[in-house]
């Protein structure tokens, strides 16, 4: 039976619409799942129905998360917030976590893992963890722009079987403090987290670079989505 996956809408500011990027759709699909994208929402009696029908949540990329969230002031170098989709997200997660059903997150949404946990972020990298590492690279994003290393016996090496992979990186900012219960799964060269996991779920896991864009071309990042989507159906 083909899995189903709620997908946290984007949100564009000048046209007040959702969008959504149609790699995170096709990957989902290339792997069996059914996806759909969730409304743009903070209803917590919408959210619930459809819950109901969801077998896993993938938070996507996006917005800067509120820094209040966290429970520090907004820096100038902060990027701008979409507070529906902060508390969306973050009911999201909770009942996802509540509910025992898989979460992915990407890049926004690894972010999202760590704030939920109580960690914190980098407002900005560039001004806060000044490093040679390509965070922000240009497209095409199909490509690979720096390492990360795998965490030993973290879900993500259960997953690729590996101990280093390369990656793609567009995010200018990142976790800081890690949030309780989450366990490091990867790092970078610059010494940043890259990846969290929590081996008290069925599947928590969040990534900083983007398989969305290197899932056509890259066999670690077909076998995260797999993973995920083999998840939702147990």
């Amino acid at each position: 039976m083909n899995p189903i996956i709620g997908i946290c809408p984007l949100y564009d500011d000048d046209k007040q619409s959702i969008w959504m990027l149609t790699q995170y759709q096709t990957m989902l699909e290339k792997e069996g799942a059914c996806p759909f994208i969730l409304p743009y929402t903070e209803d917590q009696k919408v959210l619930e129905k459809l819950l109901k029908f969801c077998d896993g949540i993938l938070l996507t990329g996006g917005h800067d998360i509120d820094p209040a969230l966290y429970h520090e002031d907004k820096s100038s170098k902060c990027g701008e917030i979409n507070h529906i989709r902060d508390h969306m997200d973050l009911y999201l997660l909770k009942r996802a976590i509540e509910l025992d059903k898989s979460v992915l997150g990407i890049c926004r949404g690894v972010q999202l893992m760590n704030v939920y946990y109580g960690g914190t972020l980098y407002q900005d990298l560039p001004s806060e963890h000044k490093s040679n590492t390509e965070h922000h690279m240009h497209s095409p994003y199909d490509r690979a722009v720096h390492e990360v290393s795998i965490s030993d016996k973290s879900l993500l090496e259960t997953i690729l079987g590996k101990d280093k992979i390369q990656v793609n990186s567009y995010h200018h900012q990142a976790i800081k403090a890690l949030g309780a219960e989450l366990k490091i799964a990867a790092i970078s060269e610059d010494n940043l987290i890259e990846a969290v996991f929590s081996d008290k779920h069925k599947f928590l896991l969040g990534v900083q670079w983007h398989p969305e864009f290197l899932y056509d071309v890259d066999e670690n990042s077909k076998r995260i989505v797999k993973a995920f989507v083999q998840s939702c159906k147990s």
